[in-house]
């Protein structure tokens, strides 16, 4: 008997070991970040190196866990799932225009020249002037991140100016105004989740798609694309969102936290953004799809009715472009 007690008295002790931890746990509160990005897209990226910040600075109190790959939803229904307290925050990108009409700027043919422009961008316009306008739909936007620029890849042939757009089957993201744009250019755009893209090109239910380099790479999308246009035709900011009422739950030293996280992050992001397409473009080169340059003085020519049309429609809207266009000169 007595050579059991000290089993004995090493089960009670992990027993009281595995309740004390077991109470740290439950102390911890885990705070969702879902995004639509596929392992190694700069979404992705972002999203993971957010966390690891904001976690390093927490303290073991709250913990940021990274969801991608649309394992939470697609964007819209991560947006609605942010109001409902079901995510604590989302990384989206061209859906803001669907949240609130002012984020349709970033929907603009050629309006970002490059990062540096989209810097002047946010500190002069994005803060005063756009994300006001998801504060008053409930969402609060912590910082601006990057999707990057994004190019076409079909199945049909290589796209050099809007006339080639003519009839493809395109799919695009949930927002109103990049199927307006390809409408103008005379392509029959379908907007359409992500993670049903890859099915969708493979199938021919689709026959094109357009995304940065780093989101056609990481979803693979060259393994079923014959030709990648370089267009350029959007940037797209990704931004990281929380839901207002959520928000003001947390304690404000949490807040100052992750909004501290948030912005350290963008520097990587620009970074890696810039790295990555020059890396990912000569990868799929040798992977084997055709890459060709577009006319972008034709689609710059062809994408007028969508800025007059965006201006009429959307108050301030014209106040913005312009100043953001003199930010480019």
């Amino acid at each position: 008997m007595l050579r059991h007690k000290p089993w004995k008295a090493f089960t009670v002790a992990c027993a009281i070991a595995f309740a004390g931890s077991s109470g740290l746990a439950a102390a911890q509160t885990e705070l969702k970040l879902g995004h639509v990005g596929e392992p190694g897209s700069l979404i992705g990226a972002a999203a993971d190196h957010f966390a690891q910040l904001a976690n390093a600075k927490l303290g073991g109190k709250y913990k940021v866990i990274t969801y991608g790959s649309s394992q939470l939803g697609g964007d819209k229904e991560m947006m609605q799932k942010l109001k409902l307290g079901t995510i604590d925050f989302v990384e989206p990108s061209t859906v803001m225009s669907s949240i609130a009409d002012m984020f349709g700027v970033f929907e603009m043919p050629y309006l970002v020249k490059s990062r540096d422009h989209m810097k002047k961008i946010e500190k002069e316009v994005f803060w005063s002037k756009i994300e006001p306008a998801a504060e008053k739909k409930g969402y609060k936007v912590l910082a601006v991140w990057e999707n990057g620029f994004r190019q076409i890849t079909n199945n049909k042939h290589p796209i050099v100016k809007p006339s080639d757009l003519e009839g493809i089957k395109l799919r695009v993201p949930e927002g109103k105004w990049r199927v307006k744009m390809f409408q103008a250019y005379g392509a029959n755009p379908s907007p359409m989740k992500f993670s049903e893209v890859f099915t969708a090109l493979q199938t021919g239910v689709m026959d094109g798609q357009e995304n940065p380099l780093s989101q056609i790479a990481s979803a693979k999308f060259y393994e079923v694309q014959k030709y990648l246009s370089m267009t350029g035709h959007v940037y797209t900011p990704a931004y990281l969102v929380v839901a207002t009422s959520r928000w003001n739950k947390l304690p404000p030293d949490v807040r100052r936290t992750l909004e501290e996280a948030a912005k350290e992050t963008q520097a990587f992001v620009y970074q890696k953004g810039a790295e990555d397409d020059q890396k990912l473009l000569e990868m799929m080169k040798k992977a084997g799809i055709q890459v060709n340059e577009a006319d972008k003085e034709a689609f710059i020519k062809a994408s007028k009715p969508v800025y007059d049309e965006f201006s009429r429609e959307v108050p301030g809207a014209k106040e913005v472009i312009d100043r953001c266009i003199e930010l480019g000169k």
